[in-house]
């Protein structure tokens, strides 16, 4: 029987080309508070074209355009960032549960048959699944250990493909990490302690190299400088726990967290010839959970503008709200005046 390839490293294989999105991810959840704060960068060589949206609940919904596929009203609202106006990036929805892909070089996902009855999940909406439908870490663990797909990806970028793990964060500040192997295996990683993800290599072998430069070398005396993924993972690891945390509430926890990604940031212009996952931070954002505020920022803005979800109706039969970031330069402080009525936007199935 035939078998059609789902995975995206078999877009890559057709159209030779396999450029990377390199991304940092970092999570702060306060002692004794109620702070929760997941920060994160886009990294990539050329600007990535990213909408904000504000999806209510009540939606119906589709994984695939056609085919065995998942259907679902969602139960929950949240707030969206879209790439290219055709998949969803991040988010976070109105319960406190955060969703952030990022890239993973050698991700290969799992196959389904031609004619079988697998359903497919397509890379475009699959944070929107779990964020409709969820509201903790251990309910999107239970579905994932209890539920067999594949999973469709289109190209963009002229040619790109996406590899991609995710990270999972509710208002406990527990974590889940998601991640193919190169086999197609699913790995489940959950653990409060899990606050950093960057990009490859696979999460195992990333806390074994921080745990050497952390208890070996001693991140005090030295940490590694570069932009590679395994640095970023390093550094971010080292500096989130040795920031306070006992007593820190929502707004200096926000400082510390602006201050994480900061240092995981990638130059503006960086560049490496060949080397097109080395590149700039395009955007950043922190999503406070706590108080349900959506935090972003692009490489030419001066600061942080924010969407705050807790003020925006999200009952069923609420509108859609969007914020087109095209004149973003004009963006400052709160943004929910800016948001507009709109129509969904159209997935890249």
């Amino acid at each position: 029987m035939k078998k059609l390839r789902l995975a995206a490293v078999a877009a890559a294989a057709l159209l030779g080309t396999a450029a990377s999105l390199a991304c940092s991810r970092i999570v702060f959840h306060g002692d004794s508070t109620d702070a929760v704060i997941v920060g994160r960068t886009l990294d990539w060589r050329t600007p990535i074209p990213t909408n904000i949206y504000v999806y209510p609940a009540g939606m119906a919904k589709v994984s695939m355009p056609s085919g065995p596929r998942y259907e679902w009203t969602s139960k929950y609202g949240s707030v969206l960032a879209v790439g290219y106006d055709g998949g969803v990036t991040e988010g976070f929805n109105e319960r406190g549960l955060a969703a952030n892909g990022l890239f993973c070089r050698g991700t290969e996902y799992r196959y389904a048959v031609e004619g079988s009855d697998t359903k497919v999940m397509s890379l475009a909406v699959i944070v929107s699944y779990f964020l409709d439908n969820f509201a903790t870490v251990d309910e999107v663990e239970a579905w994932l250990r209890d539920n067999d797909f594949g999973i469709n990806g289109q190209t963009f970028d002229g040619g790109t493909v996406s590899q991609l793990h995710w990270a999972f964060t509710d208002l406990s500040g527990k974590s889940l990490i998601m991640e193919y192997d190169a086999k197609g295996k699913l790995n489940l990683y959950a653990s409060k302690g899990y606050k950093v993800m960057t990009n490859n290599p696979p999460f195992p072998d990333m806390l074994a190299i921080t745990a050497y430069w952390t208890g070996e070398v001693g991140g005090k005396n030295m940490l590694p400088g570069t932009v590679r993924s395994s640095d970023r993972f390093v550094r971010a690891s080292y500096f989130i726990d040795h920031q306070p945390s006992t007593g820190v509430g929502d707004e200096q926890a926000l400082t510390q967290m602006m201050s994480l990604v900061n240092n995981v940031s990638v130059p503006a212009g960086y560049y490496i010839p060949g080397e097109p996952h080395l590149s700039m931070t395009q955007w950043a954002s922190m999503s406070d959970l706590h108080r349900q505020r959506y935090y972003f920022r692009f490489a030419d803005n001066l600061g942080y503008f924010y969407i705050d979800l807790s003020k925006l109706l999200l009952k069923p039969g609420s509108p859609v709200l969007k914020l087109d970031t095209a004149d973003h330069t004009e963006y400052a402080g709160c943004v929910n005046d800016r948001l507009r009525r709109s129509e969904p936007f159209n997935p890249m199935y």
